[in-house]
């Protein structure tokens, strides 16, 4: 009994034990959404003070400043105005909407335009340099050919390669893709496909399709050269298969 009193006792000196946790739970969970702007500066101070309320601080710098916006704008000077601010919550405060800027910034860099073959050949060739296994790469494109991402989605050997469906779809979802295009190297091959190839380029059309999205071509890698499936006589029916009798896709190889 007298354990669980004393554990009443420390709960009632320190009601706040765990709240930062709590906080920052709710952002790994939820994101910061639901966080108004006193609360989003109270998580941003956490990590320049170690200990205490920030919680104050925080509404502080809104009463201060006017709005969320004002805060981060303000120059260090002003910042170190308000109490419970020292130089390292300043410089903080002030990293935020650099550090955002410099995000966007990389962010338009690497939605680069991809919708001339040109362009796409000469970015695709770029990324397979150095490599020497056969690695396969999702690109991940809008209506408007901006790429939006471009990333390995599977590592093999010298000589094969394998795709996982749900591997693909995962990433072209949580990169907002309406069309992709997929790419592999033959480090120590022909740009040429090989029946292996025509046949998960096959599925991975259907697959794309499955869930409304266009598999815009697969291209093959090797020795600097670049051959687009999409482009080819005979491969190129792979991605008309909406438009054309099933036994024809059946009769590639």
């Amino acid at each position: 009994m007298a354990q669980r009193s004393d554990q009443k006792e420390k709960e009632k000196e320190n009601p706040h034990k765990g709240h930062r946790e709590r906080v920052r739970a709710r952002f790994r969970s939820a994101g910061l959404e639901s966080f108004p702007a006193h609360n989003l500066l109270e998580l941003l101070l956490f990590f320049s003070v170690p200990q205490g309320d920030t919680n104050e601080t925080a509404h502080r710098l809104i009463e201060h400043f006017g709005s969320l916006l004002h805060v981060l704008d303000a120059p260090f000077d002003e910042l170190m105005k308000v109490s419970g601010i020292g130089e390292v919550s300043a410089t903080l405060i002030m990293l935020v909407p650099q550090l955002a800027n410099r995000y966007f910034e990389e962010q338009r860099k690497e939605k680069r335009s991809l919708d001339t073959q040109e362009a796409l050949h000469s970015y695709v060739i770029s990324r397979f340099a150095g490599l020497k296994v056969e690695t396969a790469f999702l690109l991940c494109l809008n209506n408007a050919y901006q790429l939006h991402h471009c990333g390995p989605i599977s590592w093999g050997t010298k000589n094969a390669v394998h795709l996982d469906s749900c591997t693909l779809l995962e990433t072209a979802f949580r990169h907002g893709a309406t069309k992709v295009v997929l790419a592999h190297n033959h480090p120590n091959g022909l740009a040429a496909p090989s029946p292996e190839d025509v046949a998960c380029t096959r599925e991975a059309y259907r697959l794309f399709r499955s869930v409304d999205i266009k598999l815009v071509d697969h291209l093959i890698v090797a020795a600097g050269e670049c051959f687009s499936m999409a482009s080819h006589l005979r491969t190129g029916r792979i991605f008309f298969e909406d438009d054309a009798p099933q036994q024809q896709a059946a009769d590639i190889i």
